[in-house]
């Protein structure tokens, strides 16, 4: 199924997802095709933001404040994605998690991606209205649709089909 319609089954049904995307075998590099993915996405969603913020600033230039967006987005943010991955990993385990390491990056992997279009809903409310009430809400439901998103998918991935461990 292509990812924009992975995408949408998962706001209807995220557990049915990613069962579907266990069930298609253990391939890294769909995982981290995924993080990427998300990265870009969430990269390209902080523009409107920074094209605002470069305008009322005075001395900043857009092509700075991108390149630090692009540095931290694109470079920095899937590695501390797979360090957190991990972590839920091991905390998994810990409550009787029985899936693999690959699991758990999927589960968030696709989690971030199946979320950014509220991301990118977040960047343009940032760059048209500014900080606010509107940005805040926004912002919140992002994070609560990621947070049920994690959870849901952690839970298929650590309780429900463990692969074999990596």
């Amino acid at each position: 199924m292509p990812v924009a319609d992975n995408i949408i089954a998962t706001y209807r049904g995220p557990t049915r997802v990613m069962q579907r995307l266990l069930d298609a075998g253990q391939r890294e590099d769909r995982a981290l095709a995924m993080v990427m993915g998300a990265s870009a996405l969430i990269f390209i969603a902080q523009w409107p933001k920074l094209a605002r913020q470069a305008h009322l600033t005075e001395g900043v230039e857009i092509q700075q404040l991108i390149a630090g967006a692009l540095w931290g987005i694109i470079f920095l943010l899937p590695l501390m994605l797979y360090g957190l991955a991990a972590l839920s990993h091991m905390i998994a385990r810990v409550f009787g998690g029985r899936g693999s390491w690959f699991g758990a990056r999927l589960a968030l992997f696709w989690s971030l991606l199946a979320s950014t279009p509220l991301l990118m809903l977040h960047g343009l409310v940032a760059g048209f209205i500014g900080p606010g009430t509107q940005l805040s809400v926004v912002g919140v439901v992002w994070l609560v649709v990621f947070l049920v998103f994690w959870g849901l998918c952690l839970r298929v991935a650590e309780l429900e089909t463990p692969l074999k461990a990596d």
